[in-house]
This record gives structure tokens, sequence and C-alpha cells, in this order.
């Protein structure tokens, strides 16, 4: 094992810097830009850029693989993060602008409320009164409420994955923001929920915290819109989580989103295939047989990823690129030593 070198944080950009990226880099903490080919000619002290000849240079099979102007190319970010024993490693976009909280103390080792065999569960309605809901999540459901907070059981447990909420413009589907088109401000009052076996929801690549055990499960599918990447690996993630007696945490906004321009029937059409195939996806992950175990995660991602391609909602392209993904992971990832967690 190795001393972790800290936390890092992984963004994917095709802009100048924006000022949430001038915020990371103000951090004092390993900030990895990776760009694209749209990417300006980029420069900003604080933080580590990787342009698409930089990618090319690392070696990785990954940087080879992936396609050219698509978000899947921050799998290289996280790659890269791992090199260099980064723990733990935050995600976010250049369009977050980051809290003072976003730079906090971060444990793994979590007590909170516990949701188990939930089914899905729209957790953004712990946080707020409103009728909202997180992006992925089935619309035949979003009338339906939520168990109630004071019901859920307490307990301590390990969540190496952790998805903070984002105010101001949250990560909502297309179809929310056509109809009600409103920001919306979360709760920050230490609310904590984490779901457990035989529980659902989709959580996001905008503000998330993953630990050690769980790198192998940030990778970002390619082959499909950038609307559903990262919900599709959400579920893989949660679905493998189960087998290893993990929880995926989430709690309260420690960004605000400042969002680029969108076409949102673009995004509408992207995430299509979300409203379409999510609930099957999920109904079909949670009947496949894996194995406990994190020594056992890229034989289960496997697994989950060729489920998919049998749903027919990735084509037999992916596997290619996981196994890409696989390789330079077990190249890339040092375990490190367990160590105050602090971020």
């Amino acid at each position: 094992m190795v001393n972790p070198s800290g936390p890092a944080i992984a963004i994917t950009t095709v802009s100048l810097p924006t000022p949430a990226l001038r915020a990371f880099a103000s951090s004092g903490m390993q900030v990895i830009v990776v760009g694209d080919e749209k990417t300006p000619r980029f420069e900003l002290a604080g933080c580590r850029y990787y342009g698409i000849q930089d990618q090319l240079a690392t070696g990785l099979l990954t940087a080879q693989a992936l396609p050219r102007n698509h978000y899947c190319r921050k799998n290289l970010a996280y790659l890269i993060a791992m090199q260099l024993a980064a723990a733990p490693i935050l995600e976010s976009d250049d369009d977050n602008l980051p809290y003072m909280s976003f730079f906090g103390t971060r444990s793994r080792e979590i007590e909170c409320g516990h949701l188990k065999d939930a089914g899905w569960v729209n957790v953004y309605r712990y946080f707020t009164d409103a009728a909202i809901w997180p992006r992925g999540f089935p619309l035949r459901l979003i009338r339906n409420p939520s168990p109630a907070l004071d019901s859920l059981a307490r307990l301590r447990l390990s969540a190496p994955i952790q998805q903070g909420l984002a105010d101001d413009d949250p990560d909502v589907d297309a179809v929310y923001r056509l109809v009600y088109g409103s920001s919306c401000c979360f709760d920050s009052n230490n609310i904590q929920v984490a779901l457990g076996r035989g529980s659902w929801c989709p959580f996001n690549s905008q503000n998330t915290a993953w630990w050690p055990e769980a790198y192998c499960l940030m990778y970002l599918p390619s082959n499909c819109s950038f609307r559903m990447t990262d919900i599709w690996r959400s579920f893989v993630a949660q679905r493998i989580a189960w087998e290893n007696g993990w929880s995926v945490l989430f709690h309260g906004p420690t960004t605000r989103q400042i969002r680029n321009e969108h076409d949102l029937m673009r995004d509408f059409a992207d995430e299509v295939p979300g409203f379409l195939h999510n609930e099957r996806i999920c109904e079909g992950l949670a009947a496949l047989t894996l194995l406990p175990g994190p020594n056992r995660i890229p034989e289960n991602m496997r697994s989950c990823y060729a489920a998919m391609i049998e749903f027919g909602v990735l084509p037999q392209q992916e596997m290619v690129l996981l196994e890409a993904w696989l390789a330079d992971f077990q190249r890339c990832f040092c375990p490190v030593a367990p160590t105050s967690t602090h971020a």
C-alpha cells in the first residue's frame, strides 16, 4: 500500500476557465482537468490540464479507445487521479460553483438514515418540499411518496460513494425544466440518507465523492448520450455496491450550478432512452447473480455491462472500452493505506 496524496478533483471541460474552475483551482487540492477537441487553449494555475495530445502521451489504453467530443473522456481524469494516489476522488463539472463545504471533512463511515429494499426512492424529496426529482428517475413514479425521514432506520454504515446535491439549477431532467423551469435550493441542515440493497436512486457525476475501494466503478460508458452516461453508471455502481455491503450516501448541497447553455429539446431527446428503459435496466441488474468482494468488481462490471448490451441499450463496442478501462485501472490504481478521510 502507498500513502494517499490527499483528495483530488476530477473535471472535464470544453470551455475557457469558468468561475467554478477558478474556485476549484484556488482550493489547494489537486485538480485534474481533461479537455477535448473543442476545448480552447486552456491555462489555469492550480490545475493539471490534459489536452488530447497530453492524454495520448499517458499511454493509457482508454485515451486511444474513448470517443472524442464526448463527456466520457472524464474517465481519463479519474485514472490520472488514481495514478497520483489521490484519496478520495471528488468529481464535479465546470458549471458547478463549490461552497466552502465542498472542501470540508468527509468520511466513508457514516451514521445516518438508511433504506433497504425500498425500490425506487426520490431522494430529492428529503431535502425539499418542492415537486422535483433527479435526472434518471422514472417519470411514472415521480408522484410516489418517499418513506418519511423519521421512519428510516439509523445505522452506522460504509458509504464509499457519496452524492452531494447542487443548488440553484440542480440536476433534473428536461421534462422538469420544460414544465417548471424554476430553480431550487435544498435544505442543507445536515440531512444524510443512504440507500442499500434493493433501493434505487440515480446519482450523477456533478458532485460525487469516491473512496478507493469503489474507484473501479467510476467508469462512464461511452456508447450512449452524455445525459445517460453517469446515470447508467450509477445503476451499475449501486448494484455492485450491494454485493459488498456498501450503501450510497446522499447529502445536502455543497455546490450551486450555474448551468452552461443547453438546448432543452436536445436534452429531452438524449434522455429518451432513460425514460423508456431505466426501470427495465435496474430490474435486469437486480436479477443478476454477482459475487461479493472488491476483487470481484471487474468481473461484476463485465456481467452488468454485458447485461445492458443484452437489454439493447448499449452496443457490443462498449465491452471493448470497458476492457481498456479495466486494464488501465489495474495499471493506475495502487491501494492506499487508510488514513484520515478529509477533503
